[in-house]
């Protein structure tokens, strides 16, 4: 039976990813801060499953404390899931370093930071899933949300080069661009329904992609052709508008 990490458990997404999984017979490692909030997702999965699911302590921007978080972990995982993520305040960040900074983290210093661990070991195992949860933010700075918009550009960019370096190693590498998620991250934004994914349905596709071994994949396919005009439009133009 397979082991699944899931990093930032205690998301909407992570939460929706734990309940398919454990469904489909998936062992768990449940990895968030606050681990403790954890124990009854714990023990739900464990009676309606009949799974092992294990609750560990995990703050992505503690980065010092991520090898000993992963080097105690028993067993290892088979596919590790980086859900986490922080939109933050963009006015704020533009005057607050502290702001600024812990987007970038959120999204991307201590996503890299777990992920080269977890990598490194499936590297040397010859096998192995790695997810990272992205965003369609990164495809274009726009001067509502470049702080986030550039740590998901970096992240993505982090993720295609893992991708190509661990092909030869048979560890495969998703990267995965949801556009807007009905999650607290964005309560009380009005977003368009149809371009606006659940939580089960960002599950669902995260599962289907992992298990069918695809590279990239948009949670709703609109997103990339959407993207692709945005990504399109002259800089000339492109600086002009309000995005």
């Amino acid at each position: 039976m397979t082991t699944v990490l899931i990093l930032g458990a205690t998301s909407e997404v992570a939460l929706a990813l734990a309940d398919q999984l454990a469904a489909k017979s998936f062992n768990l490692i449940l990895a968030a801060r606050h681990a403790e909030r954890l124990n009854p997702v714990k023990a739900d999965l464990t009676i309606r499953f009949g799974v092992t699911v294990t609750v560990a302590e995990f703050d992505a921007a503690q980065v010092t404390t991520h090898a000993d978080f992963y080097a105690q972990l028993s067993p290892k995982p088979d596919a590790a899931i980086c859900v986490f993520g922080f939109l933050g305040d963009h006015e704020k960040a533009i005057q607050n370093w502290e702001e600024c900074a812990t987007i970038l983290t959120s999204n991307f210093v201590g996503a890299v930071s777990i992920l080269n661990i977890v990598a490194n070991d499936f590297e040397n195992r010859k096998a192995g899933v790695l997810v990272g949860v992205s965003s369609v933010a990164g495809e274009r700075g726009r001067q509502s949300n470049y702080f986030y918009g550039s740590a998901k550009a970096g992240f993505t960019a982090y993720l295609s080069g893992l991708r190509n370096r661990l092909f030869k190693s048979s560890v495969h590498v998703v990267t995965v661009k949801p556009g807007f998620i009905r999650t607290r991250m964005i309560a009380g934004i009005p977003t368009p329904g149809l371009l606006t994914a659940s939580a089960d349905q960002v599950a669902r596709k995260i599962i289907g992609a992992m298990q069918a071994k695809r590279n990239v994949i948009y949670i709703v396919p609109a997103w990339r052709w959407i993207m692709l005009v945005i990504r399109s439009i002259p800089e000339s133009i492109f600086k002009r508008l309000r995005l």
